[in-house]
């Protein structure tokens, strides 16, 4: 495939194989399967022993971040620079077909292929936490009490260019084979959603604090991968 300013390159480890024709390498697809999520996976291995960490991310351009208790065994290994595979998924329906081959899920998944490397930088540390904060919940940051000296110790982050990845997309439904239609058998799409629910207001919080503005997004029921997408639009724009 040739390379384009508007996707990114494809070789053997980021080049989808089976059911090619899912597979999104445009820059598009990709950042709005990551920023639809709050949460990936960061695959790697140290000592020949494989290890993978959910954690809380989030993207500003090329760069992904996120962060972690500056004891984590993980994160210390990254202080060199560590090869790692960031993932995301988002299940998006059951699918019940006539035979259980065909059986299936819909879905929207990317994997992010870069050399994860610890931001040291005091400042940089603390801009980035305070766009973590900002990036899921807007405009928050601004009410916050300051993180402490001890807390941003506790605290590390990691940053990672993103130097190869892709995107698999499946939302077809139902796809039996041809002379299974006419079946006396059940088949369907079951759609499947994380939704917001009702805020439980912390019961000592002082009288009178009213709901900020900038969580108006946080409906009940509304969508999270919507809401997260919305959200990091308005931190970042459309980009």
């Amino acid at each position: 495939m040739p390379e384009s300013p508007d996707a990114y390159p494809v070789s053997e480890r980021n080049k989808v194989r089976r059911l090619h024709e899912r597979g999104r390498y445009d820059r598009e697809s990709v950042h709005a399967i990551l920023d639809a999520a709050m949460v990936a996976h960061i695959a790697y291995v140290i000592d020949g022993q494989p290890y993978c960490t959910p954690t809380a991310f989030w993207r500003e351009g090329e760069h992904l971040y996120w962060h972690g208790s500056s004891a984590s065994r993980m994160l210390r290994s990254q202080r060199g620079g560590l090869p790692v595979c960031l993932t995301v998924t988002h299940l998006d329906s059951l699918v019940l077909a006539r035979c259980g081959f065909n059986h299936s899920v819909d879905y929207r998944s990317a994997m992010c292929f870069g050399t994860a490397q610890i931001i040291d930088d005091p400042a940089e540390k603390t801009r980035a936490l305070d766009a973590m904060i900002d990036r899921f919940y807007p405009d928050r940051n601004a009410t916050l009490r300051p993180s402490t000296a001890q807390e941003l110790k506790a605290t590390t982050v990691i940053g990672m260019a993103i130097e190869q990845a892709s995107g698999k997309i499946r939302n077809k439904g139902v796809g039996d084979e041809e002379e299974d239609y006419a079946l006396p058998i059940y088949a369907a799409r079951v759609p499947v959603r994380t939704v917001i629910g009702a805020a439980e207001p912390c019961p000592r919080m002082p009288a009178g604090v009213p709901y900020p503005e900038g969580l108006a997004g946080f409906t009940p029921g509304r969508r999270l991968d919507e809401l997260m997408l919305e959200n990091q639009r308005k931190k970042y724009g459309a980009e």
